[in-house]
């Protein structure tokens, strides 16, 4: 009896070991000569179609902000994979040692992958919270010709000329009970790009007294990704995609189940 047991036990640990042993989320630190350090998540090749993948790019908010790259894991697109949602694409998560992102170090990241990585160069988003929200639209206005789509929570902008936002689908969401970041940073997004008449690709939605954190649980809602990626460099005019919605009914209880599961990524650290 014991010894049949002691079999299963170990059957089961072998078991354990195997699923996900293609999915990997390895630390890479000094690759970039001055630039980020970043988590690459990779996911296994058996589950996705052969061929160059998407990429997917996390910025976090002030508070990950630092030199230890591990803080980066504590929310967002690399918490909703550990926590078991499956992205069939390349996950970037740089870290912001301080201070505003730089979309040239967050390109920089981006184009190392390329030369490191099967990256289908006409399939890559960024997307971000906070001071990662803000990151998200310099990096998007800075290369719009680069990113397919982006989405910003509860950000802003930092950059002077904003015309660039207005040539990829970018959609703003922020929270009308945000008291960390108020939502006049991204309204002012939105009013210049509708007066310059450059709104035609963009989304925003405002949430009914939604609090600055609240709006982390988006991270975990599969629909947020599959937003993103119905995006290609591809698309005639560049439309955005206005068939997928976020509710914060939704936003509730994809959080509540995705926190129920567990993954068994493996890390490289």
């Amino acid at each position: 009896m014991k010894k049949t047991l002691f079999a299963l036990l170990l059957l089961l640990l072998a078991t354990a070991q195997a699923w996900g042993q293609n999915d990997l989320l390895a630390a890479k630190r000094g690759v970039v000569p001055g630039g980020y350090n970043f988590w690459v998540y990779t996911p296994d090749p058996e589950l996705v179609m052969p061929g160059r993948l998407p990429v997917i790019i996390f910025l976090h908010g002030a508070s990950l902000c630092g030199h230890n790259l591990s803080q980066v894991r504590r929310y967002g697109t690399l918490d909703a994979i550990e926590k078991g949602m499956y992205l069939p694409a390349i996950v970037l998560a740089p870290q912001n040692p301080g201070g505003a992102w730089n979309p040239r170090k967050i390109n920089d990241v981006l184009e190392w992958t390329k030369k490191h990585y099967q990256v289908d160069t006409t399939r890559v988003y960024v997307l971000g919270m906070s001071l990662g929200g803000y990151g998200t639209m310099d990096m998007a206005g800075t290369y719009p010709d680069k990113i397919a789509a982006a989405m910003a929570l509860c950000g802003g902008c930092y950059l002077k000329d904003q015309t660039g936002l207005g040539r990829l689908p970018l959609w703003i969401i922020h929270g009308t009970g945000d008291r960390a970041v108020g939502i006049r940073e991204s309204k002012v997004v939105v009013n210049a790009l509708q007066a310059a008449h450059l709104d035609k690709r963009l989304r925003y939605d405002w949430l009914p007294g939604a609090s600055h954190g609240a709006l982390a649980r988006i991270f975990y809602m599969k629909d947020t990704y599959d937003w993103l990626m119905a995006h290609t460099l591809r698309d005639k005019n560049r439309p955005v995609n206005r068939d997928l919605d976020i509710t914060q009914t939704y936003m509730s209880n994809a959080y509540r189940e995705m926190m129920k599961r567990e993954s068994p990524l493996r890390v490289e650290n």
